[in-house]
Formats: C-alpha cells, sequence, structure tokens
C-alpha cells in the first residue's frame, strides 16, 4: 500500500467518459482534411502533447500533414458534439474524492487539455471545487509524455513526487506520471495496458473504486 499525501488526476479518460469522443472528432478532423485516420492511430495521441503528436501525424500521412489545423478543427466539431450532448463522467468519481477527503489527502488535476476547457468541463459535471489544483500541460514548457505537469503539480501542492500517486488512463500519461518519478495506477479506459506500460505502473485498477485498496 501507499502511504501518500496527494491523489494527482489525469482527466479525460479518467474522471471523465471523454476519450471516446475525442476519437470520434479526431477522426472526423481528419476525414475533412483528406485523411482516413483509424480507431488505433487515433489512439496514439492520447495524451500526446503537440511536440510529438505532430511528428507523429506526418509520419503517419505525409510531411504536408498540418497537425495544429485538424486539432483546431478537431475542437470545433467536439464543441458542437457538446452543445447536445453531455459530458458523462467516469464510475465512482465522486466515491474515490471522497474517500481521499476523509483520509485528508489532496487531489490535483494534471492533464494534457487546456485550462480553460479543463475548467469547463469539470464545471459541467460539478467537479471544479474538488481539487486543491488544476494543472494544465498549457502551463509547463512540454506536455505529456514529458513529466513536466506532474513535476508542476507537485511544486504547486508543494509535495514531493514520491508522496504522491499519479491516476492515468493512457500510456502517455503514464509514462509522464514515471518520468516524474511519481508512483501510478492505471486505470485503464480505451485500451489495456502493453508489457511495456504494465512495467511503469505501481498498478493496474479495473475502476476508481479499486484505487482505495493501495491507498494506506
Amino acid at each position: 500500500m501507499l502511504s501518500i499525501d496527494a491523489v494527482l488526476f489525469d482527466m479525460d479518460g479518467l474522471i471523465l467518459d471523454t476519450e471516446k469522443v475525442y476519437n470520434i472528432c479526431w477522426i472526423a478532423a481528419a476525414k475533412d482534411f483528406g485523411y482516413n485516420m483509424t480507431y488505433e492511430e487515433q489512439l496514439l495521441l492520447r495524451s500526446n502533447s503537440a511536440k510529438y503528436a505532430g511528428p507523429l501525424l506526418k509520419k503517419m500521412y505525409g510531411e504536408d500533414c498540418d497537425y495544429f489545423k485538424i486539432r483546431e478543427r478537431r475542437k470545433e466539431i467536439m464543441a458542437e458534439y457538446f452543445k447536445t450532448h453531455p459530458i458523462e463522467k467516469k464510475p465512482y468519481v465522486e466515491h474515490l474524492l471522497s474517500f481521499l477527503k476523509e483520509k485528508g489527502i489532496k487531489c490535483a488535476v494534471a492533464t494534457a487539455t487546456a485550462l480553460d476547457r479543463t475548467t469547463e468541463y469539470l464545471e459541467k459535471v460539478g467537479l471544479c471545487g474538488s481539487f486543491d489544483e488544476m494543472i494544465s500541460c498549457s502551463m509547463v514548457e512540454n506536455g505529456k509524455p514529458d513529466p513536466d505537469v506532474y513535476l508542476y503539480a507537485c511544486d504547486r501542492l508543494g509535495l514531493a513526487p514520491e508522496r504522491c500517486l499519479a491516476l492515468e488512463d493512457s500510456p502517455n500519461g503514464v509514462l509522464s506520471a514515471h518520468r516524474a518519478g511519481i508512483p501510478v495506477i492505471m486505470v485503464p479506459d480505451l485500451t489495456e495496458p502493453d508489457e511495456e506500460t504494465k512495467k511503469l505502473v505501481y498498478a493496474v485498477a479495473k475502476d476508481l473504486k479499486e484505487v482505495e485498496k493501495y491507498i494506506a
């Protein structure tokens, strides 16, 4: 079991059931530019900053592929989607937050999503006030899978990385937390961890409720 002072939550696919929406919208945006992005190709973009996602798309579709234009189109499609569809929470989010609050453990968000949309999404589901800090990759030099966002979250909380626990649903997110020296539990969303990812995690939990058993 882990003796910790804070839990750092990824957002998409971990707090919110939004990764499936990103998948649909990325594929639709790519199609608008003439690219037939597959489900599996989109999954490679999860929690990947532009630093890595841009070259990845060029490798997939050629040097003329403009990651930023496709991303902006994806944002437009996603904004339209959420005008008529609710943002859904992942199971047991409130349950785990209540458990951590009772134990006096701080909670923070460490997400690849921009801060304005992070705040908007969490406000819509009534969770914005549940976190001591909200840290976005837009607040640091390098996004996931680099460690910056997690190191900055630890700094904002005034805690050493080893006194925190990261919760992630994607391989790139797991790698980011691992590189920051933070124990990480993966709660799989769209995919299960591969063998390399399993080597980086403290545990794999089937859902957020199961995370409790690893916390002292």
